[in-house]
């Protein structure tokens, strides 16, 4: 079966969104994955982190709308989660959605003499990350194009 699973997951979040929003959560991103059978895994997140009630309630919201409007043309298992706290960054919207947190960055070629960058997320504009690097406090423009690999790092208190 040939799936453009792409333009599937972006129906999806159209349709998710705005119920998502008024529970009071963040709409983190939205995958739809064949994994011993197709699973649209569509994450939250919220301030404080998400706890598993967070995500049962998610799931009894748009459940039903999933089912009523059928974005999907077979069968799949819905899934609910968080970005979790070494979540990977694969977009540039991921990074403009965890602005402030801790990230580390594997690049491809070397900005500023680094192959590899861990700092505070201050933003994302066309195209590049904005990351201010965690020891000496200097503000790397970071193109997109040159992130091999970015995660959150988690931090301790």
């Amino acid at each position: 079966m040939n799936v453009d699973t792409k333009e599937i997951a972006g129906k999806v979040k159209k349709l998710v969104e705005p119920i998502i929003q008024s529970l009071g959560y963040r709409l983190f991103d939205v995958e739809l994955k064949s994994e011993r059978g197709w699973v649209l895994r569509v994450i939250i997140d919220k301030r404080g982190g998400v706890t598993i009630k967070d995500c049962e309630e998610v799931s009894r919201r748009i459940g039903p709308l999933l089912d009523v409007e059928d974005p999907i043309p077979f069968s799949y298992r819905l899934e609910i989660s968080s970005p979790g706290l070494n979540r990977e960054l694969e977009k540039p919207e991921h990074y403009d959605f965890f602005k402030g947190r801790l990230v580390k960055v594997f690049l491809r070629e070397p900005v500023s003499g680094r192959r590899e960058v861990t700092g505070y997320v201050e933003g994302v504009s066309e195209g590049i990350v904005l990351i201010r690097e965690k020891e000496k406090g200097e503000l790397l423009h970071i193109p997109f194009s040159v992130i091999a690999r970015g995660r959150l790092e988690p931090e301790l208190w």
